[in-house]
């Protein structure tokens, strides 16, 4: 029975017709060959999305000149026609389920990731962009100095101008039904459309006329080698939210122009990379935060028009086009994180959804900025054809998997879904893990989101679950194969003074509420003074800095490290130090913290004494601070279990931050990776590692 009315309701974009209102709007993956070419990965990733139901597919990312621009290390290419073949059988994977597809060109500018020096731009500038996939790099023991780019060349941007079009030519012969441009986020068609980054004195800077010549050139040379009736699509920033950007007002000027160019539809984005907080959106963005954007650009045009951003619901979505806020919804990490997204809200199994977190940690931290695939924290199937081939085991085992944090539950919920019978261990009265100060921190609710969908996923599926329950070496010895996943705690490193009474953050930041579905027990967190260090670095300090701070706490933070929170994701950061300065990032308008966040670099706690801290840096200077209560964010895997099973002969894995403190991607990596190959005739070789697919005769040979 079909849900949602208005979402899949058809709408014509050009000379064709999409069978709802759901756009993948375009996502670099970065899966293809070296040299740009279709990969499988592509065409497995793209075909996952068109079988889930989405009705109009954009390629993301995909450059008309490979030698001056690639906006990731392996982006598709379309600079010649030996590409054509490949981006055949790309189309031919999508409309195979009954989408509509088009590929998104792009070049990236001044932003690129392949050359990475001597980049072109609009004009000479230096820039600094650690959140671009085309950042500076700058090593372990260097200093960020700024990456110099270079002004085009008149005659340069002509040549552009026929690339865009050749591309978009085998574009066209390769069978997609549209291409699009990308003239958002501070690459180079919007570096020229923009007041702000484009200075050229030329005929292609200054006035609105010629900020507009570029993009309206490539268009009209696409209409001339591909005909009129080829739809061309454009995604632009509405607002570049810095000072001296484009602003809504000229925005809408924009459309009209773009509209009498003959562009088929507009796909709404928002900021350039001076402006992460408002591209990236992390999870501190609320949905639907950008529908004044389509509200205001529908008046003035007749074409359809994309609004995405932080589109999560299909509950939220039907409305915003019942409401004739927007004619489509664009999502991008939300079909990484369920590419089923569309189906289930066919079908009207809403709850079955794997919302997307905003976490950007398998989607760009680990993946784009560190010149990888991409991935998904919560998907673990994102990308992976492993999980498509998933089968129920021929030998099911009776597993006990211990420890209900993510990588826990997430194992229990493949081996169980593959018919393995397992008991899922938990010591508290809760499932959850490290993810459940998601409750307390401001801006972090949506991890809730995906905490009770695997919650609920276990309790669906019907996992035993014992929780308060800390099980013996000798009870776990019943069970075939044991995966440990216990986390890792929190301790007190060595430090003069009063190291008694240091509080451990884990009791700080936990929730005190008791009316939570999953949690049917008391909890209560322990209080601190007004004056509080956090001492340490990564998640863990930084979301108990955060919460502190958002209940008038006086907070400083020590961390031995040369920048804190190096190795959280770098989007998350760049907002949440404006709010430790009592300020924003733009868009957002939270209530600033009592007191701003004072965060003490390369250094370490020294000695604690009564109502004061001594401070030590790099230089071994010592400064005295006044602090009523020290709380500690030092963490370590707790393999004391897996170290005793192990010599207790028990076949057992470890995973999650009981190997190493990261972050919800690794550990829900690991676990989804136990729940795929476990089997009872499960066999280990001496790294401690399970062995797959062995040979026949090996597997006799060792039997």
């Amino acid at each position: 029975m079909e849900h949602f009315e208005h979402l899949f309701k058809p709408i014509k974009i050009g000379n064709f017709e999409v069978a709802n209102r759901i756009v993948h709007v375009p996502t670099d993956i970065s899966s293809s060959n070296a040299d740009g070419s279709v990969s499988d990965r592509d065409i497995h990733h793209h075909a996952e999305i068109a079988k889930g139901g989405t009705g109009f597919v954009i390629v993301g990312a995909t450059t008309p000149d490979s030698k001056t621009g690639r906006p990731t290390v392996t982006c598709f290419v379309a600079d010649a026609d030996n590409y054509i073949p490949g981006l055949t059988r790309l189309a031919a994977s999508m409309h195979r389920y009954g989408a509509k597809c088009a590929v998104q060109l792009q070049h990236p500018g001044r932003q690129c990731a392949i050359p990475r020096y001597n980049t072109m731009s609009t004009n000479d500038m230096v820039i600094k962009l650690p959140w671009s996939a085309g950042h500076e790099i700058v090593y372990e023991n260097a200093e960020e100095k700024g990456k110099p780019v270079r002004a085009m060349a008149t005659e340069e941007v002509l040549e552009m101008v026929d690339k865009f079009s050749e591309a978009a030519w085998r574009v066209k012969q390769a069978g997609f039904d549209a291409v699009e441009l990308h003239a958002a986020h501070g690459y180079l068609i919007s570096q020229f459309m923009s007041p702000l980054l484009n200075r050229r004195i030329d005929r292609f800077g200054g006035s609105f006329e010629n900020r507009m010549r570029f993009p309206l050139a490539i268009i009209d040379q696409i209409h001339k080698k591909c005909g009129k009736d080829f739809p061309v699509l454009v995604r632009y920033s509405v607002d570049e939210w810095v000072p001296g950007g484009r602003e809504l007002d000229e925005s809408v000027l924009v459309a009209k122009t773009f509209e009498q160019a003959g562009v088929a539809a507009l796909d709404l984005s928002q900021c350039v990379q001076e402006s992460p907080g408002a591209g990236f959106d992390p999870m501190y963005y609320p949905e639907g935060w950008t529908t004044y954007a389509s509200e205001a650009i529908k008046k003035v045009v007749n074409i359809p028009v994309i609004n995405s951003h932080s589109l999560r619901n299909p509950e939220f979505c039907d409305q915003l086009i019942a409401e004739n806020k927007t004619d489509m919804v664009g999502l991008s990490r939300q079909i990484l994180a369920d590419p089923y997204w569309p189906v289930k809200a066919y079908y009207g199994k809403t709850k079955e959804i794997r919302r997307c977190i905003s976490c950007l940690t398998g989607c760009w931290q680990e993946s784009m900025m560190a010149k990888k695939e991409i991935g998904c924290a919560i998907n673990p199937a994102c990308g992976n054809e492993n999980f498509d081939d998933m089968q129920a085991s021929e030998t099911p085992a009776n597993i006990a998997v211990v420890g209900g944090g993510p990588a826990g539950m997430e194992a229990a919920r493949i081996a169980t879904v593959r018919g393995h019978k397992v008991t899922l261990f938990e010591k508290t009265g809760e499932l959850g893990g490290a993810i459940l100060g998601c409750c307390l921190v401001p801006g972090k609710e949506k991890m809730k989101w995906y905490a009770d969908w695997i919650r609920n996923q276990v309790k669906e599926l019907g996992v035993e679950v014992k929780l308060n329950t800390q099980p013996t070496v000798e009870e776990l010895k019943a069970f075939d194969i044991v995966l440990n996943a216990t986390g890792a705690f929190s301790y007190v490193p060595q430090v003069f003074g009063k190291s008694e009474n240091v509080l451990r953050f884990e009791d700080v930041i936990a929730c005190p509420k008791v009316s939570c579905e999953f949690n049917p027990g008391n909890r209560k967190n322990t209080k601190t003074g007004e004056k509080v260090l956090v001492w340490g670095d990564h998640y863990a300090a930084v979301d108990t800095a955060a919460f502190l701070a958002s209940i008038g706490k006086q907070v400083t933070v020590v961390t031995q490290n040369k920048e804190f929170g190096s190795s959280v994701e770098v989007i998350h950061m760049y907002v949440l130090r404006k709010r430790f300065a009592q300020t924003d990032a733009e868009a957002l308008d939270s209530k600033p913290f009592k007191y701003p966040v004072k965060v003490i670099e390369n250094a370490t706690l020294y000695e604690i004494r009564d109502g004061e801290v001594v401070i030590e840096d790099k230089e071994f200077n010592r400064t005295a601070l006044k602090i009523d209560t020290v709380v500690t964010c030092h963490t370590r895997p707790n393999t004391e279990l897996f170290e005793a099973l192990k010599n207790a002969g028990v076949k057992v894995l470890n995973a999650g931050d009981a190997v190493r403190p990261r972050n919800l991607n690794a550990a829900v990596t690991e676990g989804a990776a136990f729940g795929l190959n476990v089997d009872s005739e499960l066999m280990m070789n001496p790294n401690h590692a399970v062995m797959n697919n062995l040979p026949i005769d090996v597997l006799g040979q060792l039997r």
